[in-house]
């Protein structure tokens, strides 16, 4: 099978490279540096491949996507534009009947990282009849650096970094953030949540959490525990009966790999969902990866980091 990773120089395009280049079942196409944004080149390259990776900001992929002109090749395209756009399917495998549409489908929407952790704690129980759909919800979620791109890991990599930098930093003040979309849409809620993401220094983990109060969930937080040990009870989500590390809760716990946590804190009034996982990993490339192997029929979590 022949991939090629339109973007490939960004984060999650290397993340990419790097886990498909220890894989022998797979040809990764290249282009040379003087040519990678050449579109003869890249449209070249994208109509020879089984699949293609979009690793491009909104209006690149947009654009990128209109040069495969081949039917068999598979688009999975890892920025915001086509998460909610009509004729592509939203690669998030977990949620319910999504798998069998990942598989068949030539364009796949990979999900966006945020959205990842907000849509796997909240789509089971407001499909489980937990939570409603009109509840309207808050999501606090931590983010290493890394999710910013080049620009953001250099600015918190230089030596004489700005000493604002030192601290967290809460951004999408607007609350108008590009995920959120997504996260109404397949959380399965009437109304997008009061969002607020903070980047931190650090480099990569994540750790989104989602507090409710206990009279909004029907059956209380061990109907949420229920829920989330029927479904992930195996794969790239696992949901963790105890996951607190004395007390605490570290964001970077699952750097560097590819899949997700889940688990319930709080008392029967105040409850926290949470989830963690790497933002590059399983909230960017690492869910890629997983999109690209059920379209060629592998197991889904064929080359990737688990432990």
């Amino acid at each position: 099978m022949k991939i090629f990773i339109d973007g490939a120089a960004g984060t999650t395009g290397l993340r990419i490279h790097e886990r498909l280049a220890a894989r022998s079942d797979l040809t990764v196409l290249t282009l040379p540096d003087d040519r990678r944004k050449d579109p003869a080149a890249r449209a070249e390259c994208m109509n020879r491949a089984d699949v293609v990776f979009l690793c491009l900001p909104d209006a690149a992929a947009v654009e990128a996507v209109g040069l495969v002109q081949n039917p068999n090749t598979v688009v999975i395209d890892t920025s915001t534009a086509h998460r909610t756009a009509d004729g592509w399917v939203y690669g998030f495998p977990e949620l319910d009947g999504q798998r069998e549409k990942i598989c068949s489908s030539k364009r796949i929407a990979n999900p966006g990282c945020h959205a990842s952790g907000f849509i796997a704690l909240v789509a089971p129980l407001v499909r489980a009849g937990v939570l409603s759909p009109d509840a309207f919800l808050s999501c606090f979620s931590l983010t290493g650096y890394s999710g910013g791109g080049k620009k953001m890991i250099a600015d918190y990599e230089v030596p004489d970094r700005d000493p604002l930098l030192e601290a967290p930093r809460q951004y999408g003040l607007s609350q108008a953030h590009k995920h959120l979309p997504e996260m109404r849409v397949y959380g399965s809620l009437v109304s997008p949540p009061c969002f607020c993401p903070i980047v931190a220094p650090y480099y990569a983990g994540m750790e989104v959490t989602v507090p409710i109060d206990g009279r909004m969930l029907r059956g209380g937080a061990d109907a949420a525990r229920s829920v989330y040990r029927e479904i992930y009870g195996k794969g790239l989500i696992r949901f963790a009966e105890t996951a607190d590390e004395n007390g605490f809760l570290s964001a970077g716990a699952f750097a560097g790999r590819d899949d997700m946590q889940v688990a319930v804190f709080g008392n029967e009034e105040r409850v926290l969902l949470v989830s963690r996982f790497d933002n590059l990993g399983k909230g960017a490339s690492g869910a890629a990866i997983q999109n690209m192997n059920l379209v060629l029929g592998l197991p889904e979590a064929t080359g990737l980091v688990l432990n």
